[in-house]
């Protein structure tokens, strides 16, 4: 009789319904508050919007090179082809969120806080996510390129038709992370903290050398010896 297993908890994804929504046109401000807006392709590099709060809005194919947003909180939001490189949004707050096709470069998001958030395509590279906080995400056909867990929690977080390039996990905490579909999973640093994620037997085996070399184990074929 085959025991029957149970895989990981599944995130709860975020349930976004937008309002109608008012057309804002303006910049945007340290600790403003934007409730039931539009921001549409707007250039908002180098913005200072430190503390504000996005309510019920969209942000629509803005730029956000420089941007400085931290403690930003986006509530009931949606964030849908943005660009920037160097955006500062450590210490903000995402809840019941979606994150589409955005494209980010050495985006600082340390110290954040993720939950019910999806982030759908698009392209990550060198997210800083030190000390954040996810819970209840979900991420789908989109690329991360060495992103930084370090010091991370991760609570019911999946990856769908993912790849994570070179991650950094070193002292994560992970619970019910499901990293089964990514399509190429490469751990730079902190193998040894995925414990509590779950992943597929091909991927074992894709990871075996990096795990072998955390155990300080060689591996080396075995020869039989010739006979003279």
């Amino acid at each position: 009789m085959t025991r029957k297993t149970s895989g990981p908890r599944p995130p709860r994804r975020p349930e976004l319904r937008l309002p109608p929504l008012e057309t804002y046109g303006d910049g945007l401000a340290p600790d403003g508050d934007y409730d039931g807006l539009e921001l549409a392709g707007l250039d908002l590099a180098g913005a200072s919007g430190e503390g504000a709060r996005f309510l019920d809005c969209a942000v629509r194919e803005c730029a956000l090179d420089g941007a400085r947003l931290t403690g930003a909180r986006f509530l009931d939001s949606r964030i849908e082809a943005v660009r920037g490189v160097g955006t500062d949004l450590s210490q903000a707050q995402l809840r019941d969120a979606e994150v589409v096709e955005a494209r980010f470069g050495g985006t600082q998001l340390h110290g954040s806080v993720w939950e019910r958030v999806l982030v759908r395509g698009g392209k990550w590279d060198y997210p800083n996510l030190r000390a954040a906080s996810l819970r209840d995400v979900v991420f789908e056909g989109c690329v991360l390129v060495e992103p930084d867990f370090g010091g991370a929690r991760l609570e019911r977080v999946a990856f769908v038709d993912c790849e994570l390039v070179g991650v950094d996990v070193s002292g994560a905490k992970l619970t019910d992370v499901d990293l089964r579909g990514v399509r190429r999973l490469e751990i730079a640093r902190g193998v040894e903290s995925l414990a509590g994620a779950v992943i597929s037997s091909a991927q074992l085996l894709d990871l075996a050398p990096v795990l072998a070399a955390r155990l300080g184990v060689r591996v080396e074929d075995w020869a039989r010896p010739e006979v003279t």
